[in-house]
């Protein structure tokens, strides 16, 4: 009597050092990528870097420690004390910039009077989601991996960096520097029209026509260069182009999120090297 068996496999264990880059336009998804791959690959979840939380958590820690402030201050050029306008400190983009925001910036962050600081800028950047000078994101992804060295043993995940030419460059000096080295490129990729509907579904404030625009223009201009820098310098193999939207429907046409999910993990695992028999394959004997 013939027996059917399903051989399901939803973890795996993997050894090694090095990194995982997942780059993309906002709203690819590359954050739920970025957990499952940590799910699959038994890599620790504090071990997924998203760059907004590396930017979060570095403001906090600044906050609450004021020698760590002036390590920013001092060391990276993030300060405190030092006006953005400051035509000796700054360029004249981020001045400009800067001066743009210039009311969102005094309401946003409370300020009782009119000195805004380097620091409030990254304040303000941050909880606005506007890009930081690059120099600034260096930085401070240096001053991370500086700092933590157990970051260095094991893989890792870094969820949205770099995001420019420039921040590439930085990102593979530092990592030269501290000896770790990339596994892999993740280039996940969707439509403007697809980045429109996933973020008019999810109707965050600052989703406007407008912004959503800004996005994928900046993805166009500053996002696939940097992917075609990292090709150049790691090789065509090292990055891969994966499409992030593979959609699987219900009958009703409703949206199977966590099936069309899986899909894209499964590309991006291929991606990575893993046998197909290892990702959810069921076998009937």
């Amino acid at each position: 009597m013939k027996r059917n068996l399903n051989i399901i496999i939803d973890k795996v264990r993997v050894q090694g050092d090095g990194a995982i880059l997942l780059i993309g336009p906002s709203g690819c998804g590359k954050g739920e990528i970025a957990k499952s791959l940590c799910n699959f690959l038994s890599i620790p979840q504090e071990r997924h870097l998203s760059m907004g939380d590396i930017l979060r958590r570095t403001i906090t820690k600044a906050n609450k420690n004021e020698e760590f402030k002036c390590t920013l201050g001092e060391r990276y050029k993030i300060s405190s004390n030092v006006s953005i306008f400051d035509k000796g400190k700054n360029t004249p983009e981020v001045i400009k910039k800067a001066e743009s925001y210039f009311n969102d910036i005094v309401l946003f962050l409370g300020l009782h009077s009119n000195t805004i600081s380097q620091f409030h800028w990254l304040e303000f950047c941050v909880g606005n989601g506007l890009l930081i000078p690059d120099h600034w994101a260096a930085s401070i992804i240096s001053s991370l991996f500086e700092s933590t060295p157990e970051l260095c043993k094991g893989l890792f995940i870094l969820d949205g960096y770099p995001r420019t030419e420039v921040a590439a460059e930085k990102l593979l000096n530092t990592f030269q520097n501290l000896n770790i080295s990339i596994i892999k490129v993740l280039h996940l990729f969707i439509t403007k029209e697809q980045m429109k509907a996933r973020a008019y579904n999810r109707r965050r404030i600052d989703d406007t026509e407008d912004s959503l625009e800004r996005r994928y223009e900046f993805y166009v201009d500053k996002v696939q260069p940097c992917a075609d820098y990292l090709k150049r310098h790691l090789g065509r193999t090292m990055v891969s182009l994966v499409d992030a939207h593979q959609p699987v429907y219900n009958e009703d046409g409703s949206l199977k999120v966590e099936e069309s999910i899986e899909k894209v993990v499964n590309n991006v695992l291929e991606e990575l090297g893993i046998p197909a028999f290892l990702m959810n394959l069921s076998h009937c004997t």
